[in-house]
């Protein structure tokens, strides 16, 4: 048995930036030997999205940005002129050999260099080729650039984030990660999988994947839209609140802000317990969940009243043992150092050939027969470049004669 998910796949990422290249971390974390194409000199813009970079071992700033170490572990990098004749000849010399082509180039961009997945796919018939654009590869807008926030704010995620209108710093409001970015990786790295198992299983057919991060940030929205489907009615922001149990949201206590869901009546009555208002899960306007949410208002305005009156120390000890459940609003750094976070060992040190230990997380899937164990660092720009051109036939002279041209 293999002692990786993924060994033998082969995916050529073509891709820069985060939605793909997150994609293909994960799957490189899986086992897959990922060949990350990158333009000679520079590399992927991301590695310059800094400040942070990372530090070397003398603690002097290198070339490569914290963003750019977020989603590019356990990858070969090879450098690559896509605009020249002999550069396209190696990528179609390694898109021969590989399972998966993975690109994030506008809509089109790489039927004129005969990298398109019709031009590959003649090369290779098995090929999964996966392309991420922000609009997809059809329809009005599918020339269209975009970003994250972009796709935050058409796909309407924006507006059910945030408070509401008519309310101190109440309006629309994007999500502080790059979320659509994340979720369209995921999304990529599912889709990715489905069609190598359809290939494997069904006879050698390889196919195209379309992903609009457009797509993927509606398809977000789930239960919102939903709600909307089903009601006619937009989804109001309700800031920490959330969307269906009540109470489920932020509570000021007289220090600092907790985080606590009681998503039922069994919940609910151990919180009013813990609160010392045992009498509000007998009341007739908060005794059902249905209750609750129409009598939301009422009812926040008593638990906020009631939690302001101590420490959150105080109160989450006191949700602890009534085990409803609940936590301080942390920040990355109390996250980070949580115990349970660190005993799942979601931070790991990683040895990097120019910072010497380099901190990451780590990938949060367990699997039982086939762990993920193995944490390259992020690659230098181009540091597989010999290596990789030699497993597809080039000899060293040929290899000096394309670095001499600039093609790699």
């Amino acid at each position: 048995m293999s002692s990786k998910a993924l060994e033998g796949v082969r995916i050529l990422d073509l891709s820069r930036v985060l939605a793909a290249p997150l994609a293909s971390q994960l799957l490189a974390d899986l086992g897959a030997d990922v060949i990350k194409v990158e333009r000679p000199g520079t590399g992927d813009e991301s590695r310059e999205y800094g400040p942070p970079f990372l530090n070397d071992s003398d603690g002097n700033p290198t070339s490569d940005a914290a963003f750019f170490l977020s989603c590019n572990r356990n990858k070969r990098s090879i450098t690559v002129d896509l605009a020249s004749p002999e550069g396209q000849e190696i990528v179609r010399r390694l898109a021969a050999q590989s399972d998966v082509v993975l690109e994030n180039f506008k809509t089109g961009a790489l039927k004129k260099y005969g990298l398109d997945y019709d031009s590959l796919k003649a090369i290779n018939p098995g090929l999964i080729y996966c392309s991420i654009t922000g609009f997809g590869q059809t329809g009005p807008m599918a020339q269209k650039p975009g970003y994250d926030g972009v796709f935050q704010a058409m796909g309407g995620m924006m507006s059910v984030s945030g408070l509401p209108d008519g309310v101190p710093g109440g309006g629309p409001m994007k999500v502080g990660i790059s979320m659509v970015d994340i979720l369209t990786s995921l999304y990529a790295s599912s889709a990715i999988l489905a069609a190598l198992h359809h290939r494997d299983a069904g006879g050698g057919t390889g196919q195209h994947i379309d992903l609009s991060l457009l797509d993927c940030g509606v398809a977000s929205l789930s239960h919102f839209a939903m709600s909307y489907l089903v009601s006619g009615e937009i989804p109001a922001r309700r800031g920490n609140g959330g969307y269906g149990g009540v109470p489920s949201q932020t509570f000021r206590c007289s220090d600092r802000d907790i985080f606590l869901t009681a998503g039922n009546n069994v919940q609910f009555a151990r919180l009013c317990r813990a609160l010392d208002r045992p009498e509000l899960a007998k009341d007739p306007r908060f005794d059902n969940t249905a209750g609750r949410i129409c009598n939301r208002d009422a009812l926040l305005e008593i638990l906020d009243a009631v939690f302001a009156t101590r420490t959150a120390e105080d109160w989450l000890a006191r949700l602890d043992v009534a085990d409803v459940p609940s936590s301080p609003v942390n920040d990355i750094a109390d996250a980070l150092a949580n115990p349970q976070i660190v005993h799942r060992g979601m931070v790991r040190e990683i040895d990097h050939p120019v910072a010497g230990k380099l901190k990451a997380l780590s990938n949060p899937i367990r699997l039982s027969e086939t762990p993920i164990e193995d944490y390259a660092p992020p690659p230098l720009v181009g540091e597989h470049t010999d290596a990789i051109l030699a497993s597809v036939g080039y000899e060293p002279d040929a290899v000096a004669a394309l670095r001499r041209s600039r093609v790699i």
